[in-house]
């Protein structure tokens, strides 16, 4: 697991050990794959280790302690045939106030690490408004990624998603897409749903293979640990321990937006990606994307990136191009009000 810590505070090993020995309650304080271990840390931004009942905790000192006495309390609710589950994980860290203290600590820090690793290459954010997204991806738990074609929204959500899941982060990588024609209709492409949907999907799946190949990638969709699907096979399920992320966005309904915001489980990251200028969705939908920005402005643990032209990493043109349509746009809203104002002085 990857460490967060300020760069003004050494990192601290902390040890201990839990009395009395039990397995039954260690296999439950530790959870499945370690997962409330995992929980814990991600959390907190130190690291939990464990060798049976003997603990060890890497991180800020302040925090290490206190992230102690709260394993030592979740250790007492496994007396009798009590099973720790994710949830009550997720209420201790949040009655302690943990997590505030981690996040002061963490927002002391401008330069953390922003290099990620995957299997076949090593991914280094350009610019600041391409770190402030990675930064936002690893200090909040659901983050938006706004702008135009070109800025890097999706590949490095993608790169997030395989870094944390060969840190042992997550368990699984979700990638989400709405099938929302833009200017053919689905119903008259040939092939089964899955071979309709995959075009849409195609630049997720073309981010996966150059980061860790193009068999490592069959191999770990077969295994279910990547899984593509629609928007709407969404509904009705609960994402624990998961990087998921919905691209294309702005071609999401209010509603969905709803939906797909609700199925975030705990020890789950989700990231969503849109371009408000290039809506595919009727005229008279409302974009889903386009409503969240106003619903969520300023909710505590949500993090937004807005990229313009200038952070356009692809050929000079495509931000040339961009640009030109932000000032057709603005030109053509501001001929518009004029024409408002004449109606109004009439």
């Amino acid at each position: 697991m990857a460490i967060r810590s300020p760069l003004n505070a050494s990192l601290h090993i902390h040890s201990f050990t839990i009395e009395p020995v039990d397995s039954r309650r260690l296999a439950s304080l530790c959870g499945q794959f370690d997962e409330h271990l995992l929980q814990i840390g991600k959390r907190l931004g130190i690291e939990v280790r464990n060798r049976g009942n003997q603990f060890e905790l890497i991180g800020d000192k302040s925090l290490t302690q206190s992230a102690e006495a709260v394993l030592r309390q979740l250790y007492r609710e496994t007396r009798g045939s009590a099973e720790l589950t994710p949830e009550t994980v997720h209420l201790f860290l949040q009655e302690s106030g943990l997590e505030n203290l981690s996040d002061a600590l963490h927002d002391q820090d401008p330069h953390k690490p922003l290099v990620l690793r995957t299997k076949r290459m090593t991914i280094q954010p350009r610019g600041p408004n391409q770190q402030k997204y990675v930064r936002s991806i690893l200090d909040h738990d659901i983050n938006f990624g706004i702008g135009p074609a070109g800025t890097g929204k999706t590949y490095l959500a993608v790169a997030c998603a395989v870094d944390a899941l060969e840190r042992e982060q997550i368990r699984r990588i979700l990638l989400v897409r709405p099938a929302v024609e833009a200017g053919e209709k689905l119903g008259f492409l040939p092939g089964d749903l899955s071979q309709k949907i995959d075009p849409y999907l195609r630049p997720l799946y073309d981010a996966l293979y150059e980061m860790l190949g193009f068999e490592q990638v069959a191999k770990l969709i077969e295994r279910q640990v990547i899984e593509v699907a629609p928007l709407a096979y969404m509904r009705g399920r609960t994402l624990n321990n998961s990087f998921i992320i919905l691209d294309e966005s702005q071609n999401t309904t209010v509603e969905q937006m709803k939906m797909f915001l609700t199925r975030i489980g705990f020890g789950s990251t989700a990231v969503i990606t849109g371009d408000t200028t290039q809506v595919d969705l009727p005229r008279g939908t409302r974009s889903g994307l386009l409503h969240v920005i106003d619903v969520l402005k300023g909710v505590n643990g949500i993090g937004f990136t807005h990229f313009k032209s200038k952070d356009v990493v692809r050929h000079p043109l495509v931000q040339r191009i961009v640009e030109a349509y932000d000032r057709f746009d603005l030109a053509q809203e501001q001929a518009r009000e004029e024409r408002r104002g004449q109606r109004d002085d009439a």
